[in-house]
């Protein structure tokens, strides 16, 4: 790893504390220190402990349950960060929350995923470096540079380290995600593609339609960038068996989980969910016995060293 040309600052706000240790400890830089904590109104209060004048600083904060807390804390810090003429901010945002309010899907609704991104780039951010949105054209919400990284290369090296490739058949949960389940298929050799073709009756469900591909036989690789109720998951996997697959697994970069989601995985067909470390869920932690984490922390910490050097982050996952 080159040694960065100007001293990196990583700062951490409460949404995933276990991830930025770990980024930190990769890079073998100690997290910047800060207080980030409520008033007795639940106002968020920070303040910074360390000098970051003159300073690469990396703000690391997912936008997850409590999406809006979280959010705020990653807008103060950005702004505190700012005021203490930190020479570079850079929003480092595992999971991307509101990328699913990308677009108005009726009429007097609102583009949640735009508002969020202004709010960012005018807190004082300078650049953003975030995995897997859901939508990727949101990329151009910003006004500031802001790159997308893909999970695939983690989840791939997993697949390769614990299946057999030579049996696998990935399989897409909706037409939307075929881009995605074709980037697994092809790095994990030219695996088979299948599709599931399903109707969404309501924010939360999913009714499961059919299958388009030969998955006879096969173990199945459901490959999705959110897992959220699990209803979609759950409902996938019971069809594939039913179209005669062998097993079903899947592979998820961030693992939402909200509601009963990790009990409706517990006792569904799936043999088990892998979902990387971008979201850190209670419920995962304590143990589950299909659920599975993999880290995305030497992802982000070569993202951040690049970023750094002025260097292309492409080449982690192209």
């Amino acid at each position: 790893m080159k040694k960065q040309d100007q001293n990196i600052k990583i700062v951490a706000g409460n949404s995933n504390l276990r991830l930025a240790d770990d980024i930190a400890n990769y890079l073998k830089i100690p997290l910047t220190k800060c207080n980030v904590r409520r008033f007795a109104d639940m106002e968020v209060f920070v303040e910074i402990l360390e000098n970051v004048r003159g300073e690469d600083v990396f703000v690391i904060q997912s936008t997850s349950y409590p999406a809006n807390d979280h959010l705020m804390e990653l807008l103060i810090l950005i702004d505190a960060l700012k005021r203490s003429s930190a020479r570079r901010i850079t929003a480092l945002i595992p999971y991307y929350g509101y990328a699913r309010q990308d677009r108005r899907t009726s009429g007097r609704t609102p583009i949640s995923a735009k508002l969020v991104a202004n709010l960012i780039t005018n807190a004082g951010a300078d650049r953003v470096l975030t995995i897997d949105l859901h939508a990727g054209q949101i990329q151009g919400f910003f006004d500031i540079p802001t790159d997308n990284l893909s999970a695939a290369p983690v989840i791939v090296s997993n697949i390769k380290d614990t299946l057999d490739v030579k049996e696998i058949t990935v399989v897409s949960p909706d037409v939307g995600g075929v881009v995605r389940a074709r980037l697994i298929a092809e790095r994990i050799g030219g695996a088979p593609l299948a599709i599931v073709d399903k109707r969404r009756d309501k924010p939360g469900q999913s009714e499961v339609m059919n299958i388009i591909g030969d998955v006879k036989g096969r173990s199945c690789i459901l490959v999705d960038d959110i897992v959220d109720s699990g209803g979609t998951l759950c409902n996938a996997a019971s069809k594939l068996l039913d179209s005669g697959a062998k097993e079903v697994s899947a592979y998820i970069t961030h693992g939402v989980l909200s509601g009963e989601a990790v009990d409706r995985i517990n006792s569904s067909d799936l043999k088990n969910l892998v979902v990387s470390d971008t979201i850190y869920n209670e419920a995962v932690g304590n143990g589950s016995k299909k659920i599975k984490i993999i880290s995305v922390a030497k992802l982000l910490g070569d993202a951040i060293m690049r970023t750094s050097n002025e260097e292309s982050v492409s080449s982690l996952f192209i």
